[in-house]
């Protein structure tokens, strides 16, 4: 049985505001910010959803296919936090921007952070059934956080974007260690979102179950697969990051309980196996349920890969379930996702000013959840969309009309 994700792909927003920027107009406590290990969080506009983003991250993918394979992508599954009504899943807006067949299933899976692994592993077993010979699976992580509270600590974090990964039978940017996965899954309420508006909940209780999770699922990937050793099994690792401070605990924490290490040597290997996936996540913040797989391109693209490498990858959604699995990446990791172009795209962001981008919170308030007709006024963030959209092929949300949505390419 083979499975694994042929093409991914990561699109990071229109815009960004310096982290720091953030904690001096927030009059936050400055000396908590070295710990966020973050530089830049990405921000959305009002003419983007979490539609926009997974087409947005997707098309270039689906783009470079031939019609005869675009015609074999059997599954589209979209995994969010950020849905835009309660039945209608965003797959089906997806795969019709995306100019896919018919003959495909469509639909939505959410458990917080987790849900973009849950839609993976569904679509590689789908793929390595082999019930239908060759088909392959599209799956879309998109989340969009417009919403998140001013004047708090999370807030610095908390961005919108979107992963889009092509799976199928040949693992060109991960081939799959397949049914090498341990899983640890329980109830808590340490982060959630009971209202468009709202994210809230625990950050200790956050903190100490993403730890027990990361324990948990980790022991019970040890118990189904044999001689594994946290240090030399796995030549990187790569962990959900809502921000590069909570992943460097997280893998010092491991590092004492299975291997009994502390101090310099500790800093050493989370230079050299962790690092380089957090290069992205600095640019742009918590992703979620595509932040992983935003930290798996930061791997690849930050690595000369010389030859195959075996990678640990941890998972985990609030609420909670968590995921630790493994994979291969090669040189043709490298060369394949290298033609995202991700860094460029990420460059070419407009940079805020605090006043702009309180202004753009603001304006993003008015496109919560359940709003029935309304156009979208393009002049209110001109200055983003001039820099960043225009004649750029772009999807973006135009108007809602009796709920339905519709869009445009910029």
């Amino acid at each position: 049985m083979r499975a694994g994700i042929e093409s991914i792909n990561f699109y990071g927003g229109p815009a960004f505001i310096p982290a720091r920027r953030i904690f001096e107009g927030r009059g936050l406590d400055i000396s908590r910010f070295d710990n966020l290990m973050m530089d830049r969080k990405s921000v959305g506009v009002s003419c983007e959803d979490a539609v926009t983003n997974g087409v947005n991250a997707a098309k270039p993918i689906i783009d470079s296919l031939s019609e005869e394979v675009k015609s074999r992508i059997e599954l589209v599954i979209t995994s969010s936090e950020s849905g835009v009504d309660f039945g209608k899943s965003l797959s089906t807006y997806i795969h019709d921007y995306l100019g896919l067949g018919r003959n495909c299933r469509l639909f939505e899976v959410k458990q917080a952070c987790y849900g973009g692994t849950a839609a993976l592993h569904m679509a590689a077993c789908f793929v390595a059934s082999n019930v239908s010979p060759g088909a392959k699976a599209l799956v879309i992580a998109t989340d969009v956080a417009r919403a998140a509270a001013k004047s708090t600590y999370g807030e610095p974090s908390q961005a919108t974007g979107a992963i889009a990964m092509l799976v199928g039978e040949n693992g060109d940017i991960l081939e799959l260690d397949f049914g090498a996965t341990g899983q640890y899954s329980y109830e808590v309420m340490d982060t959630c979102r009971p209202l468009p508006e709202i994210e809230t909940g625990n950050p200790d209780l956050s903190l100490l179950s993403y730890l027990d999770c990361l324990e948990h699922s980790y022991k019970n990937y040890k118990e189904k697969v044999d001689g594994v050793h946290f240090q030399e099994t796995f030549d990187y690792l790569v962990f959900h990051t809502p921000f590069g401070g909570m992943v460097k605990g997280a893998h010092r924490k491991m590092m004492h309980d299975e291997l009994k290490v502390r101090g310099a040597e500790v800093q050493r290997d989370f230079d050299r196996r962790v690092a380089p996936s957090l290069t992205y996540g600095m640019q742009v913040g918590n992703v979620y349920s595509a932040a992983l797989y935003l930290g798996l391109c930061s791997l690849i693209d930050s690595t000369d890969i010389q030859e195959p490498h075996r990678i640990g990858l941890f998972s985990y959604g609030s609420g909670c379930s968590s995921e630790f699995y493994s994979g291969v990446i090669t040189p043709e990791s490298g060369r394949k996702l290298s033609a995202m172009n991700i860094k460029g795209q990420l460059d070419s962001r407009y940079e805020l000013s605090f006043d702009e981008y309180e202004q753009i919170l603001d304006q993003n308030v008015e496109w919560l959840f359940g709003i029935r007709d309304k156009r979208v006024d393009f002049s209110k963030f001109s200055h983003v969309y001039d820099h960043f959209f225009k004649g750029k092929g772009y999807l973006v949300l135009t108007e809602i009309n009796d709920f339905h949505r519709k869009y445009a390419w910029s």
